[in-house]
C-alpha cells in the first residue's frame, strides 16, 4: 500500500480509501473479556548513582539513549482502562472493557490519549509506571483529530510530566521511540525511526491524522495514545493508527503531530473547549456523472446544498440550492454556488476542506474560490467557530 503527502490531492483520496480498509486504531475493546491477564510489575525503584553506572558501563551509545529514554519517561506513561456498556441485538446490556495508552503533559494531573480510546467510556481508570492507580475525569476532546484530554487527582503525590518537542522540525530517519501498553503489558518500550512525515491518513468517514508521522517503531493495539519520543526525551507525536492487512503490526504505524495536540490541550485546559474553525455550508462532491447531469461548469468541486443560515459562508454571500431534484435514491439541493479552492487549495470532498480547516482559528479569513453559474468569484469570508465535534 501506499500512502502519499497531503500536497497529491489525487493520491490523498486513493490512500484514504485504502486506508479505510486496512487501518485500525491501536487501541483496544474487549466486550466482557479482561485484557491480558499478566502481572504487572512497579517500575525499577530508585538505585544509587554508582550502581546505575556499574549497570550501564557495558552499554552502547544507542543502547544507552534507549535506556535513558525509558527510564525517564517510563513513570509517566499511563495505561487507560475503561468501561461502558453496549447492547446486544436482544436490547441486553453487555459489559465493554478497553484499554489504551496516555501520558501526563503537567504535574497538576493532565492526561493526553486518543479520543476513541475513551470514546464512549462511563469510567476511567488510570495507572501510572509505578502502579499507582488514579481515577480520571473526561476533560474534552477533539474527535476531528482523535485527541482527548484527562485529569487524575494527584492527591500531593509530586507527578512525572514529559516534555513536548516540536513535531515540525522533525526529518525522515531520526530515532523514535514507543512506549504503551499493547496488549495489556504494561511500559513496553519500541524503537525504529520516523519513516515519513506529512502524510493525510483518514482513520474513518469523519476522522483523520493530518500530517501525520508514519513510524517503523513496533505499534499494536493498547498502543494508542501514548507517546512517540525523540531522542531528547521530547514527545514529537501521539500513536494513534497501524496499518494491518493482517491484523498483525506490518510496521507501519501513525502518530499525530504534537503541535496538533498541544493546540488542542491549551485550548481545553484553559476553556474547557476546543476552539474549531467552521465555514458553515453543506455540499456535495460534484465529481463523475452529477457534474454532467447538472450542467456545472467544472468537473470536481463541491456542490454547496445549504449555507447555514448566519454562519460565516452565508454572511459572506455564499448561496445554497434554491430547488430541490431526485437523483438516485437521494434528493438534491441544487442551483446553489460550487466551490473549487479555499486559500488557492484544491477541494473535492469535505476531508479536504477540513483538512484546510484543520489549519485555521476562528475569526481567520478565507478566500472561498467559487463558480456561481459559469462565472468564476473569489469570496473572502471569516471563519466563525464550531460547536460540537
Amino acid at each position: 500500500m501506499t500512502v502519499v503527502n497531503s500536497s497529491n490531492r489525487a493520491r490523498i483520496i486513493l490512500a484514504a480509501l485504502v486506508l479505510l480498509l486496512g487501518a485500525y486504531w491501536a487501541g483496544a475493546r474487549f466486550g466482557s473479556r479482561q485484557p491480558t491477564n499478566v502481572e504487572a510489575l512497579p517500575l525499577a525503584s530508585s538505585t544509587s548513582p554508582t550502581a546505575i553506572a556499574q549497570r550501564d558501563a557495558p552499554l552502547t551509545d544507542d543502547e544507552s539513549i534507549n535506556v535513558r529514554i525509558y527510564r525517564q519517561s517510563a513513570p509517566a506513561v499511563a495505561n487507560i482502562l475503561t468501561k461502558a456498556t453496549e447492547y446486544d441485538f436482544f436490547m441486553d446490556p453487555v459489559p465493554v472493557e478497553g484499554a489504551g495508552s496516555g501520558f501526563v503533559i503537567d504535574a497538576r494531573g493532565y492526561i493526553l490519549t486518543n479520543f476513541h480510546v475513551v470514546e464512549g467510556a462511563q469510567s476511567i481508570e488510570v495507572v501510572l509506571g509505578d502502579q499507582s492507580h488514579y481515577p480520571a475525569k473526561f476533560v474534552g476532546a477533539d474527535q476531528r483529530n482523535d485527541v482527548a484530554l484527562l485529569k487524575i487527582v494527584p492527591k500531593g503525590k509530586h507527578l512525572a510530566a514529559l516534555s513536548l518537542g516540536d513535531s515540525g522540525a522533525l526529518q525522515v530517519g531520526q530515532k523514535v521511540l514507543a512506549i504503551g501498553n499493547p496488549f495489556g503489558f504494561q511500559s513496553t518500550l519500541t524503537t525504529g525511526v520516523v519513516s515519513a512525515v506529512g502524510r493525510t491518513v483518514q482513520t474513518s468517514q469523519t476522522t483523520f491524522i493530518d500530517e501525520a508521522i508514519q513510524t517503523d517503531a513496533a505499534i499494536n493495539r493498547g498502543n494508542s495514545g501514548g507517546p512517540l519520543i525523540n531522542s531528547h526525551g521530547e514527545v514529537i507525536g501521539i500513536n494513534s493508527a497501524i496499518y494491518t492487512p493482517s491484523g498483525t503490526t506490518a510496521g507501519i504505524g501513525f502518530a499525530i503531530p504534537i503541535n496538533t495536540a498541544k493546540n488542542i490541550a491549551n485550548d481545553l485546559m484553559t476553556d474547557g473547549r476546543v476552539h474549531r474553525a467552521f465555514l458553515g455550508v453543506e455540499t456535495l462532491p460534484v465529481g463523475g456523472w452529477l457534474g454532467e447531469a447538472l450542467d456545472l461548469p467544472v468537473k470536481e468541486g463541491l456542490l454547496v446544498e445549504r449555507a447555514a443560515k448566519g454562519g460565516p459562508a452565508a454572511a459572506a454571500g455564499i448561496q445554497g440550492g434554491n430547488r430541490v431534484v431526485e437523483a438516485g435514491m437521494r434528493k438534491i439541493a441544487i442551483g446553489g454556488d460550487v466551490i473549487v479552492a479555499i486559500d488557492s487549495q484544491k477541494v473535492v470532498s469535505q476531508l479536504d476542506v477540513n483538512l484546510v480547516l484543520n489549519h485555521k482559528r476562528p475569526g481567520d479569513n478565507v478566500t472561498v474560490t467559487l463558480y456561481r453559474g459559469g462565472k468564476k468569484m473569489d469570496v473572502p469570508v471569516k471563519l466563525g467557530e464550531r460547536t460540537g465535534n
